[in-house]
């Protein structure tokens, strides 16, 4: 029955579905409690405001962008896949990834949870294959829906497992690509403490690792809302190489922060980025640096 509702509302226009979803997002937060101490928690800590008139502005430019993440979802989801990548308007970069397809090598796509980072994959697999790690949700109701929408030709999921990562290595090594959500918390053993926005966040290391392995490049990608729901524009840029002494999950935080602060109005700060996981050691007052 939701997966007939999602696929009505795929039908509406995406300024439709960016308008129920502003009102959405501030359902939200006024009705979650901690998911608003958290948003603006992380806001608070990036630092990306200049005074108190420009926090609030922001924060209620980020409450309404996170209702229209979730709203688009039908439309990305449950759209023909032609008709949901199309709604990808403008792009940048793709011919560094097409130079490296034609050598031969497979390539690293990391999509931070900015803008419509779901929207990515569908155009992506157009082109080439892609191979997604992927971690159920915690509403296991939902698990169903999201393999619907993200079951697509040239679109693999693979679970957070040894057998997902060799999955991907396997993908690589064929000269496909695969997917990573790089400021997503790993699980313990798979990441190590840096700073993020100047707070010490466990983060993934999988990505160098895989690139190491394998000579694939890794290439920073996502998909900004345009105003009036008038689609998206995509972009694909080089992870930038690291500073002396600085440490790959450094290397990839800070890369992370300059793609974010371009327009950190579309970024989904209630994610709880700062936890500790399970069996992880919280940080000293020296790590992270």
């Amino acid at each position: 029955m939701l997966t007939g509702l999602l696929r009505l509302a795929a039908q509406l226009p995406l300024s439709v579905l960016h308008a129920l979803g502003g009102a959405l997002g501030w359902l939200v937060y006024l009705c979650a409690p901690t998911y608003a101490s958290r948003l603006r928690e992380n806001l608070l800590q990036s630092g990306l405001w200049n005074d108190t008139a420009d926090f609030q502005r922001l924060l209620h430019e980020n409450i309404a962008q996170a209702g229209k993440a979730a709203a688009e979802l039908p439309a990305v989801w449950f759209r023909p896949q032609a008709q949901a990548a199309s709604l990808i308007k403008r792009v940048h970069g793709w011919e560094s990834i097409e130079a490296t397809r034609a050598a031969g090598k497979g390539v690293i796509f990391l999509t931070p949870h900015l803008g419509c980072f779901e929207i990515l994959p569908q155009w992506i697999t157009l082109r080439m294959p892609v191979t997604v790690l992927y971690r159920p949700p915690k509403l296991r109701w939902l698990e169903p829906v999201m393999l619907v929408g993200r079951t697509r030709p040239n679109m693999t999921a693979t679970g957070t497992d040894l057998s997902g990562v060799r999955m991907l290595l396997k993908a690589l090594r064929r000269g496909e690509g695969v997917g990573i959500l790089p400021d997503q918390a790993p699980g313990t053993g798979e990441g190590e403490w840096a700073d993020f926005f100047g707070r010490p966040a466990y983060t993934m290391t999988l990505a160098l690792k895989l690139s190491e392995s394998t000579g694939a490049p890794i290439v920073l990608t996502w998909a900004l809302r345009l105003p009036g729901g008038r689609g998206f524009e995509a972009s694909f840029e080089p992870l930038p190489a690291p500073l002396p002494g600085e440490s790959a999950a450094r290397q990839l935080n800070r890369a992370l922060e300059a793609v974010i602060r371009r327009c950190p109005q579309q970024y989904l700060w209630s994610y709880n980025r700062y936890k500790t996981p399970r069996g992880v050691r919280p940080p000293d007052a020296h790590d992270g640096h």
